[in-house]
């Protein structure tokens, strides 16, 4: 039993690096345990590499698995049975997918913590939510693409859930209109991934700018992530992408946030000051390509992810394909504890993927 009361008992920024590396490392030590118990290839793996886990003393120093693996092997700490839910990550049509095993455990686990962070940035109560995306990508409620599970995690928050785009992925304006009507004097959510919001929602709100059907979000607040590899390629860079958006429908309260379908719930959230900050139920680590040891604050390299939350599959440490940097730790002046960071993008020769590559027009 993946015991977490201590966890949510405390706010989801509350640790300094003391307190926060103290419960890590006996969280994390005991998923290392349980999966080399349950789980035969991740035993076999950490048996290839000698790894001694009784001797482990530092979080830091519990092995990782790349993310790629997850597309090559079944990798579960549950049996078949048990199975709730699998997740599909993101990839272009032909792409192998990753496939993530979820019990009924896991998967409450993932989204009350979800609910944890996510909620210290909006309010604790839900907000009518209007989702940048088409009502056809949530399909099979046992099997979700990245792109499907993050709707269908974030909307957890919303009430009078409305779609801004059709089926054929062109703008609603219609539905746009009464859902802005309903709620007029009332705070709001929007929530999609950042290629998509650019290309069918940003794009096409430009076009009505100058007609009647200009719309005001000036009371929404918009959670938003994936897809940057994309706008990169159009010249798009974070602070654009905000003032964009401000001066086409006059939204200014916006946060990226990083996460994977390989580690749900555990996202990052990005805080006003424009970091990316890591919770109590996980944290960042950056490696060098060369050995894979770990870099000072400041210096670029490899992403290393670890969360407390991966029970019935040993995804509790991965290596990623991205490249970040560590700012800072338990100093950010939006007054949140631990590491604050910034992602530079996918890795050199890395492929690409991410939440909006899942869809291709026809």
């Amino acid at each position: 039993m993946n015991d977490l009361t201590e966890f949510f008992e405390s706010g989801p920024y509350s640790w300094d690096r003391a307190k926060k590396s103290a419960r890590l490392l006996a969280k994390l030590g005991e998923l290392t345990e349980w999966h080399l118990e349950h789980c035969e290839p991740y035993r076999r793996i950490l048996d290839h590499l000698g790894v001694d886990v009784a001797a482990i003393n530092r979080y830091e120093d519990i092995p990782f698995l790349p993310v790629p693996v997850f597309k090559t092997m079944e990798l579960r700490s549950i049996t078949s049975e048990s199975v709730f839910k699998t997740l599909t990550s993101s990839g272009t049509t032909g792409q192998a997918v990753s496939r993530i095993y979820l019990d009924r455990e896991t998967a409450s686990m993932q989204q009350k913590t979800l609910v944890k962070i996510v909620s210290s940035f909006t309010s604790a109560s839900r907000l009518p939510m209007l989702i940048i995306d088409s009502p056809s990508v949530i399909k099979d409620r046992k099997m979700f693409s990245a792109r499907g599970a993050g709707i269908l995690g974030f909307s957890m928050f919303g009430v009078d859930r409305t779609y801004a785009l059709n089926d054929e992925m062109k703008i609603n304006v219609a539905a746009i209109e009464q859902f802005l009507e309903r709620h007029s004097n009332e705070r709001i959510l929007l929530f999609g991934f950042t290629f998509m919001i650019w290309q069918f929602f940003y794009k096409e709100l430009l076009k009505l700018s100058g007609s009647k059907e200009r719309f005001d979000f000036s009371k929404g607040v918009l959670i938003h992530g994936g897809g940057w590899k994309k706008l990169a390629n159009e010249a798009v860079s974070p602070a654009e992408f905000k003032d964009r958006l401000e001066l086409v429908c006059g939204l200014t309260d916006i946060h990226d946030y990083y996460g994977m379908v390989e580690q749900t719930g555990a996202i990052y959230m990005q805080c006003e000051c424009g970091h990316l900050h890591a919770s109590n139920f996980s944290d960042v680590l950056i490696r060098r390509g060369s050995d894979f040891s770990l870099c000072g604050s400041g210096e670029r390299g490899i992403v290393q992810v670890v969360s407390v939350l991966p029970y019935s599959y040993p995804g509790h440490s991965l290596l990623t394909q991205d490249e970040g940097t560590v700012l800072g730790e338990d100093d950010c002046p939006c007054g949140r504890k631990g590491k604050y960071f910034v992602i530079h993008g996918r890795l050199k020769n890395a492929e690409v993927r991410g939440c909006s590559d899942t869809f291709e027009r026809k």
